[in-house]
């Protein structure tokens, strides 16, 4: 099953949308600078209310992983997001005390060597290069670089996924999962039912064929 990642969690009337809709993972974007920042104590609010079966992602961008351990610790994060320029030892270090998710902007001449200097990450998330944003970006990640890696590697698939195109995106690339934030908003930070709900059947139409 393709695993459904909604991000930028910033309230919980969206988490719980999500949740009705079939999200299997919530991102939270610690991030300052993200339009979809959440704080501590905001998520804190939301995060004991979450079922078991859906996973808490912290999204974080060049912290230092005491930052990221803390906040994992407070919050009982299922795994981390590392959004950043984290070199390989940051992100080993990390991912000795949890589930990491490495992120990285991709495009068309991405070398996939890359990926093999982050063995401890648990899987790798391709989003669209943009300089000097990390993430949210709405355009759409190079997808034959994303099949190329998902052939041999949990790839979690983001970059200007929305109804329209998702579904294709899932029988091209064939992901481990699949991100989303801008493309079920009616504003950023701000997610609207409909389009989770028709976002995640497509992605789930796709996934039977």
């Amino acid at each position: 099953m393709v695993r459904v990642k909604i991000c930028g969690i910033t309230n919980s009337a969206d988490a719980f949308a999500a949740i009705d809709a079939g999200a299997n993972l919530l991102g939270f974007n610690f991030y300052e600078k993200s339009p979809r920042h959440i704080t501590e104590a905001e998520a804190a609010k939301i995060r004991p209310r979450l079922p078991k079966k859906v996973e808490a992602v912290g999204i974080f961008v060049n912290a230092s992983p005491a930052e990221v351990t803390a906040l994992r610790k407070s919050l009982k994060l299922d795994a981390v997001q590392l959004h950043g320029d984290e070199t390989p030892e940051s992100v080993a270090q990390i991912a000795r005390l949890m589930r990491v998710i490495k992120a990285f902007r991709v495009e068309p001449e991405f070398p996939l060597a890359t990926l093999d200097e982050y063995p401890e990450a648990f899987a790798f998330l391709f989003d669209a290069a943009h300089t000097g944003q990390y993430g949210g970006t709405g355009r759409t990640t190079d997808w034959d670089v994303a099949r190329r890696a998902a052939l041999n590697r949990r790839i979690i698939l983001a970059g200007g996924l929305k109804v329209e195109n998702v579904a294709a995106a899932v029988r091209i690339v064939r992901p481990y999962g699949i991100d989303v934030a801008s493309g079920v908003e009616s504003e950023p930070g701000k997610k609207d039912p409909g389009l989770l709900h028709e976002f995640i059947q497509e992605v789930r139409r796709a996934e039977r064929k």
